[in-house]
């Protein structure tokens, strides 16, 4: 799933930050534009299509490597991540002097594990035959809540997932989330929109794959049972929520007494899911999600013969086991979610699923050692006083805003002072000492590690806050804000080229990293974080009158986004990308209002021909250069809530009139917009 970050590294090169971001003739001379000039297509005008003209000849010479589904910024810095934790972890593996129990220990046992092909292939389904025997034993649909409990702690997935997270209208406790969940394809749509013929091929392939991993298994019924399973799942997928209605914070906030949900998903042994899931005794209360869904997954419950059910278990534990067992089944998973899912022509190298592998399990334990080696202390000083600009710069903005109150203005300037901010890696480290890791069991690995995973979130129930905890690891290539926790948060593996380079002139980079950390700073203020107080709550801190403008603002918008088709007879969903459309138009705005503080009403030096503020658009657009499998696009179109990147550039800028006096862009050009059709949010 494209998890693009929006993100982060702070807009930086805000005044003083390089030691050069102050007056332009301060800077130094010989400094890099940080514009990759031999990508661009001459013969394509910037003011008919920004992107292509800045990144046209790298999209006609570019090939999308043969194990990937896109190619981009975003994927060259992660794939160029790999070979530094792979070096990390063959070194871990190959200390001799490692002790038993020691994160160097785990670490090589681990990636050694997945390497011993030898071994799989002599223990063949053994790893996993306990789980498919519990499954078949079963004699009454009554045990099923024991079996989802089981599976949501193991990682197999169940028809409705367990999260936990901060209670959304009470900040300072955590809260047990009950979530729709199940399908084996990336949406609904997969299985409902039976007249578009791509979709409902991709179903029909689906079938097929799910018979011949059951096959696999040994399993004499695969084709019949195969046929259930995907009409089960095609009965779920029409009771749950679309991706646009999951987006309303509000309408999933459902706080239920555990008494009350015998009542919403009545026959369900309620008593044995919660003992079982260790809620009990930890909370007195749950969130539930969807509602209608659960309900309507009781009737399916009754409905449906328990054999259909044991079938559809049976497929979940080897689905999410697969590319741990034999060759047979990781190229049958790889066939149809690679392939045919995504049209990725080979899998990866084996080391690199094995280093992600590895990252997935022991994320933290890794990224200390990554942090060590590939993130300097003063590197992080830097990026911490780049954000604290950047904020000033919003700050700025909320004052100047033509469209919202004062009484509202008081409201987000009390917000953006909550602000935490998160760079490099985390304060204290996950302790992995309880997590057991064999060198020649790579399912019990995976299985052992799931289970910690979900233990250490179940277990905080009933605890305080933890406020240094982070969801991403620190050699993730990405960044995120979360509302819940009103933070941004920015991983060590972002902060480097091509997002933010300390050889290249100001301009560029505050246009890359500066708009990328002004983006993730508007996530508190698009329209789903501004439904949240600057402590995390879901609360309605907008006068009436602000609403409105808001609302007018963001249709305009979702129109603009709709009418992008990335793919012929496909457009984007604007509904579903509004939240990072809007923070895509308010980080470049911002960014590029921090970019014009930091000039002291200098003038920007002339670079390779290109003024600074033709730079400053320039270095955004060249951060979102790359290119997509059609197949790939069409399940993000589903399921990504950012925009195609094409978009991203030329649907961001052309709502920047800073853009139009850059490039003297005109009526008649077709990136042109009429002023009054262009969008300002913050």
């Amino acid at each position: 799933m494209k998890a693009y970050l929006l993100s982060g590294l702070t807009l930086a090169l805000l005044a003083g930050v390089l030691g050069h971001a102050g007056a332009a003739d301060q800077q130094p001379n010989g400094l890099r534009s940080g514009i990759a000039i031999e990508h661009m297509e001459p013969g394509i005008r910037a003011q008919d299509d920004f992107f292509v003209s800045l990144n046209g000849k790298w999209l006609a010479q570019t090939e999308i490597p043969a194990d990937k589904s896109s190619w981009g910024s975003f994927e060259k810095l992660d794939d160029e991540t790999k070979p530094q934790l792979r070096a990390i972890i063959e070194a871990a593996a190959a200390n001799a002097e490692r002790p038993a129990g020691s994160d160097a220990q785990r670490i090589g046992d681990f990636y050694a594990s997945y390497m011993d092909e030898a071994r799989l292939e002599q223990l063949g389904l053994a790893p996993l035959q306990a789980e498919l025997d519990k499954i078949a034993a079963l004699r009454d649909k009554k045990e099923l809540a024991a079996v989802i409990a089981r599976f949501q702690r193991l990682g197999f997935g169940a028809p409705y997932a367990l999260g936990i997270h901060q209670d959304n209208k009470d900040s300072t406790r955590y809260v047990a989330d009950l979530v729709q969940d199940g399908l084996g394809l990336p949406d609904r749509d997969y299985y409902l929109k039976k007249n578009d013929a791509k979709l409902a091929g991709t179903l029909a392939n689906y079938q097929q794959h799910v018979s011949k991993l059951l096959a696999l298994a040994g399993n004499p019924r695969a084709a019949a049972d195969a046929r259930a399973i995907v009409a089960l799942e095609t009965e779920m997928a029409k009771l749950q929520w679309s991706k646009v209605q999951l987006r309303d914070p509000v309408k999933l906030y459902n706080k239920t007494s555990l008494n009350k949900l015998f009542e919403l998903v009545p026959g369900y042994d309620w008593d044995s899911y919660l003992k079982d899931s260790g809620i009990t005794g930890k909370a007195d209360y749950v969130n539930v999600a969807q509602p209608s869904y659960m309900s309507g997954f009781a009737r399916l419950l009754d409905k449906t013969p328990l054999a259909t059910w044991q079938a559809y278990f049976q497929w979940r534990a080897i689905h999410a086991s697969a590319a741990y067992l034999p060759r047979a089944f990781a190229e049958e998973n790889f066939a149809f979610y690679g392939t045919i899912l995504s049209d990725v022509k080979e899998q990866e190298p084996r080391w690199k699923r094995a280093v992600n592998a590895t990252d997935g399990a022991l994320g933290e334990s890794l990224g200390k050692l990554y942090v060590e080696q590939h993130f300097p202390a003063e590197r992080k000083a830097r990026m911490e006083t780049l954000v604290q600009n950047l904020m000033a710069a919003y700050k700025q903005s909320i004052d100047t805003l033509d469209w919202m109150s004062p009484a509202t203005k008081l409201q987000a300037q009390d917000k953006l002072s909550k602000f935490t901010t998160k760079i490099g890696y985390p304060k204290r480290w996950i302790d992995y000492s309880s997590l057991t890791v064999s060198k020649d069991d790579l399912l019990g690995n995976v299985l052992r590690s799931s289970a910690f995973s979900y233990d250490r979130e179940i277990n905080k129930l009933g605890k305080p806050i933890d406020r240094e905890e982070w969801g991403m690891t620190p050699q993730t290539v990405n960044a995120y804000y979360n509302p819940e926790m009103n933070e941004i948060v920015f991983p060590a593996a972002i902060l480097q080229p091509p997002f933010f380079d300390a050889d290249a002139d100001d301009a560029v980079n505050y246009g890359g990293i500066g708009a990328v950390i002004g983006h993730e700073i508007s996530h508190g203020f698009d329209d789903e974080g501004a439904q949240y107080d600057g402590d995390g709550n879901l609360r309605d801190w907008w006068t009436k009158a602000d609403h409105k403008q808001f609302a007018a603002r963001s249709k305009m918008l979702v129109q603009q986004y709709s009418a992008f088709s990335p793919v012929r007879g496909y457009h984007v969903n604007g509904k579903l990308t509004l939240g990072e459309n809007i923070a895509d138009n308010s980080g470049i705005a911002i960014a590029y209002k921090a970019y014009k503080l930091s000039l002291n009403g200098q003038t920007a030096p002339v670079i390779d021909g290109l003024s600074g503020d033709q730079r400053f658009y320039m270095g955004f657009a060249q951060v979102w250069r790359s290119k997509v499998r059609e197949a790939q696009q069409l399940v993000y179109l589903k399921v990504d809530p950012h925009s195609p990147d094409r978009f991203r550039a030329n649907g961001s800028v052309r709502n920047q009139t800073g853009f139009y006096e850059a490039f003297n862009v005109k009526p008649g050009d077709k990136m042109y917009l009429p002023p009054k059709q262009r969008v300002s949010m913050w």
